[in-house]
């Protein structure tokens, strides 16, 4: 039998079934119509933020990373709650602004943008996070033809990263970012050039849960920051410090302790040095944001046994979510906080695997979980679903319909 993670303490049952958003996930999926279906729950969403908040410095602007979840009603509720809303591509630009989101604090990061991705960005007035000098140099040809002075920032590949964290986005070669030897000598060159230069988007790592390695990792960009601004003899507007807060998937991982961080980010800030008196400081967050919020539910429809082991067969899979399945950028496969959501509370009787509908092996939302007696037609729970979930994963594999997606308590 191998261990799942633990299940956020917000959700809660009735009569053994769970609730999602105070609603009954049967009445849920009655009004959505089928499974497998994708539910997010709006009053922990502004939890969420709120908590940030209450812990972060007062001064320190949030932004909610559009990638980790751009299902509409979700961006809709989060470009209300948050200070500006981050995007990687002209589609999630596109989708901010029609959500509400202000251009005037949107981002645009990400290799490879198209020059219509750019002028898109340009006529909009959202900062482009440049990625490469080259890049910026198309945008200034790009705003010279249209008559629009661009708003440019630059994202700077730091010569470190974030200790521990599951993604290293800094500290050697890299697509993302200008290297941070070169940095100084582009923002001159930008600001020579006419550019409105917007400041710098510094990105070490993502999903770390140690607070202590990303309190280091912040002091050491607002370090960075101000030798590049020293460099570039320019005060850079806003330094956006990335994000990187993990949320705890796995067995034997702990709640990230934002307090903790707040606490020492204020102090980093206090003590900045003076050229950056004048910058304002953000962070840029997606799945600490929205990842416990979202619950994945498939319907199991085949229970088999083979070679004496257990499989409950489901109407959903990797396609729809491909992390849980272990395809994601995981080295190695661990389970994904997971229940039978119409018995929940009931005790665990037997090892079984929930597998999905695809013809493939790698399609194994669980592996040998312990679990109530579950039979066909009984709703199996994925939990830690609000981010890189359906967007991230291959919806378009084998030809199985996309999930639902439905967002309750707005």
């Amino acid at each position: 039998m191998k261990p799942n993670g633990a299940i956020p303490l917000d959700y809660q049952a009735e009569d053994s079934m769970l609730l999602v958003g105070g609603e009954r996930i049967d009445a849920l999926i009655e009004r959505a119509g089928d499974t497998p279906l994708f539910v997010y729950d709006a009053a922990m969403l502004r939890a969420r933020v709120a908590r940030l908040r209450a812990a972060m410095p007062a001064d320190l602007a949030i932004h909610y990373a559009v990638k980790a979840n751009p299902f509409a009603p979700v961006v809709e509720l989060m470009a209300g709650l948050v200070d500006g809303l981050d995007v990687a591509s002209a589609g999630e630009m596109m989708l901010a602004l029609g959500a509400g989101g202000a251009a005037e604090a949107m981002s645009f990061a990400g290799p490879g943008k198209r020059d219509r991705e750019l002028v898109a960005a340009i006529r909009a007035g959202v900062t482009i996070n440049l990625e490469s000098a080259g890049e910026g140099d198309r945008a200034l040809v790009i705003g010279e033809r249209l008559g629009i002075v661009p708003r440019l920032a630059v994202r700077v590949n730091p010569g470190f990263d974030l200790r521990g964290s599951g993604m290293r986005m800094g500290g050697g070669a890299k697509p993302f970012g200008i290297d941070d030897t070169e940095a100084g000598a582009l923002i001159r060159r930008l600001i020579a050039a006419g550019a409105d230069w917007r400041g710098l988007h510094i990105f070490a790592g993502s999903q770390a849960l140690d607070p202590s390695a990303i309190a280091e990792a912040q002091a050491a960009t607002v370090a960075l920051a101000a030798r590049l601004a020293d460099e570039a003899d320019a005060v850079p507007p806003l330094v956006n410090l990335g994000g990187g807060f993990g949320i705890p998937y796995f067995p034997g991982e702990v709640p990230l302790d934002i307090e903790r961080i707040g606490v020492e980010l204020a102090q980093t800030l206090d003590n900045r040095p003076q050229i950056l008196a004048q910058s304002r400081f953000a962070i840029e967050l997606g799945r600490w944001l929205v990842g416990e919020a979202g619950v994945y539910l498939t319907r199991i429809v085949d229970r088999k046994t083979s070679h004496g082991q257990i499989f409950l067969v489901t109407d959903g899979g990797l396609h729809h979510q491909l992390a849980a399945s272990g395809n994601f950028g995981t080295v190695v496969r661990r389970n994904y906080p997971v229940a039978v959501a119409n018995r929940f509370g009931a005790p665990a009787v037997e090892e079984a695997s929930v597998v999905g509908c695809l013809c493939t092996p790698l399609d194994r939302l669980a592996d040998q979980v312990a679990l109530p007696l579950s039979q066909n037609g009984d709703v199996i729970a994925m939990f830690m679903a609000g981010a890189y979930g359906a967007s991230a994963s291959p919806a378009a594999f084998l030809g199985h319909p996309p999930a639902l997606e439905m967002l309750v308590g707005a």
